[in-house]
């Protein structure tokens, strides 16, 4: 069973069943950091408070420092500025980075802070039968947002709080979701190889070899420690070992012997990453080899990936086996409990299950910058799995900006 809690602009709360279309609402003002940290404002926080608050709300910290309050909340009393991107002002600099906003609806932008909340609470209480959830901003007329929440109802029922956010809506705990039913992916193809290492750094979206599988490379992932770069790619990849660190990788190359990347320096399972140091001829690159080949210039923040789904955007990826696809994006801050006895946070949701298969894994998703030049694109989020069970159709793996709220790794 597939739950949707909408949530508007007045704070009227909207509870859609998927399955059946049972419908129904309640009148409840909902909770808004927006006007929470306003009244936290007027009732004298300091401004060391003032920054932290607003860092874990998603606005624009340099905005923050140099504008007045009323400024920094509400351009007009009816906008709301947030940080949409990561960007670099040098494109040979990675560590050249600087924030990008976008003024957006009060009543969206709290719409959306609702729904991160109700999102976390559920994470936090998962409850047995409980495989997941994600938000779905909404468009930016309607000034909306919802949590699809994914349920077994086998064994289980749904929780009291659940019940008191969909409070006077009949919920049907009936459908069982069988993702025990493994579905076939796409055909096996050639993976694609990497055909030329000039430069002496090595392209993303190409294959790479572990000791024990193939995945895809990502570009270069990035950390401010000693401004070091590291190749990437999913740590399941590694799955002959218990621990991957010191493993080997390889780039295989078109027509030639495979070469020497480097071995694992730091493996982060829950995420599914693998963070390789260079001890080979190549050093990573913020290249990625798609139909036209494409710059990472940046990487996209919470904020940036629900603007894209308010304008209805889509997100692009290529991987080492099913090339270059583009799908929409289906949900941001994703909880993901189907595989493991854990839960995977911060995930993404975006096109659907054809777009990757076996050998994808360590590909990212990414979006056209539209203030870069024409080959610039702002990552979005490291692509791990898709789903197999009957109902849903999506590609989940990290987003780009848990990597670095969690490790300070940026694309």
């Amino acid at each position: 069973m597939y739950v949707n809690i909408s949530f508007d602009r007045t704070g009227r709360t909207v509870f859609k069943h998927r399955d059946t279309g049972m419908s129904g609402e309640r009148t409840e003002r909902s909770g808004s950091r927006a006007a929470g940290l306003r009244n936290r404002l007027e009732s004298g926080i300091d401004r060391r408070e003032f920054l932290r608050t607003a860092a874990s709300g998603g606005f624009a910290l340099g905005l923050a420092s140099v504008l007045g309050v009323d400024d920094f909340l509400a351009a007009d009393d009816d906008e709301v500025t947030v940080v949409t991107a990561v960007v670099r002002s040098d494109p040979d600099d990675p560590f050249s980075l600087e924030e990008r906003t976008r003024d957006v609806p009060a009543g969206w932008y709290e719409a959306v802070e609702t729904a991160l909340e109700v999102n976390e609470l559920l994470a936090r209480y998962a409850f047995t039968g409980y495989f997941g959830s994600a938000v779905v901003p909404g468009s930016y007329e309607s000034e909306s947002a919802a949590v699809s929440i994914g349920v077994s109802t086998e064994g289980s029922s749904i929780p009291e709080m659940v019940r008191e956010v969909a409070d006077g809506i009949s919920i049907n705990a009936e459908t069982i979701v069988d993702i025990d039913n493994l579905e076939e992916g796409p055909d096996s193809t050639r993976p694609r190889l990497a055909s030329s290492v000039d430069g002496g750094t090595a392209p993303s979206g190409v294959a790479c070899e572990t000791p024990s599988s193939m995945a895809t490379l990502a570009p270069a992932l990035y950390h401010p420690d000693g401004e070091r770069s590291f190749f990437a790619t999913a740590e399941h990849a590694f799955e002959a070992v218990s621990d991957p660190v010191g493993q080997e990788t390889l780039l295989p190359v078109e027509g030639a012997e495979s070469i020497e990347l480097g071995t694992v320096e730091r493996a982060h399972p829950v995420e599914d990453v693998a963070a390789i140091e260079p001890t080979g001829p190549l050093q990573p690159a913020s290249w990625i080899d798609a139909p036209t080949t494409r710059r990472v210039r940046g990487q996209l923040t919470r904020y940036g990936i629900a603007d894209l789904i308010a304008r209805d955007e889509e997100l692009e990826k290529v991987g080492a086996l099913t090339g270059h696809t583009t799908g929409r994006i289906q949900g941001l801050d994703a909880v993901t409990c189907f595989t493991d006895e854990f839960c995977r946070r911060g995930q993404l949701r975006w096109g659907g299950e054809m777009d990757l298969t076996d050998g994808d894994s360590g590909s990212v998703s990414y979006h056209s910058d539209p203030e870069g030049d024409d080959e610039d694109v702002l990552v979005a989020g490291f692509n791990n799995a898709r789903t197999w069970w009957p109902g849903q159709s999506y590609v989940w793996g990290v987003s780009a900006y848990t990597l670095t709220e969690e490790y300070g790794y940026h694309f």
